[in-house]
């Protein structure tokens, strides 16, 4: 079953698909158009997965269920062109996992621990200088997981 979403983030179209295989789940988050770097994350069987938790400082963002610390992301094809991207990539990759893990077998996609590769081709920002976030980062990031959330939930518009 594939699901997709399209919204403006950050002055840029962003699309979403989730394509669900028998082995795996194949989620594409490109404002380019493209796959992007491809990185797989799994975690064990046994690991557990704690449900989101609202920060009372953020009553209106929709909490993220937080990545477990047994995560493993590998690296598929493609690279990152700087350090500072690479690490954000990776951030993608751990949160869209764990949003897919989360949901579990209670949503229409139907998996549970299944490896996640995630295609990421986002824009240069301006944080993209090695060092924290820009808030512009920050901006989009949190607008991609929302859209991951609304496509695993069902509610996706």
């Amino acid at each position: 079953m594939a699901r997709q979403i399209s919204r403006e983030l950050g002055g840029n179209v962003t699309e979403i698909l989730i394509q669900t295989f028998a082995d795996r789940v194949l989620v594409l988050v490109t404002q380019l158009g493209k796959v992007g770097n491809l990185i797989q994350a799994t975690i064990p069987d046994t690991t557990p997965l704690f449900p989101a938790v609202q920060d009372p400082d953020q009553p209106n963002l929709q909490p993220l269920p937080e990545p477990p610390a047994s995560i493993q992301l590998t690296p598929l094809l493609g690279n990152a062109p700087s350090p500072h991207t690479h690490t954000l990539h990776c951030l993608y990759a751990a949160q869209i996992a764990t949003i897919i893990w989360a949901a579990g077998s209670s949503n229409p996609l139907e998996v549970s621990r299944t490896g996640v590769v995630v295609g990421i081709a986002l824009r240069k920002s301006d944080g993209d200088d090695d060092t924290n976030l820009s808030e512009s980062e920050r901006s989009v990031f949190t607008g991609v997981m929302t859209m991951v959330l609304e496509l695993v939930s069902g509610n996706a518009q």
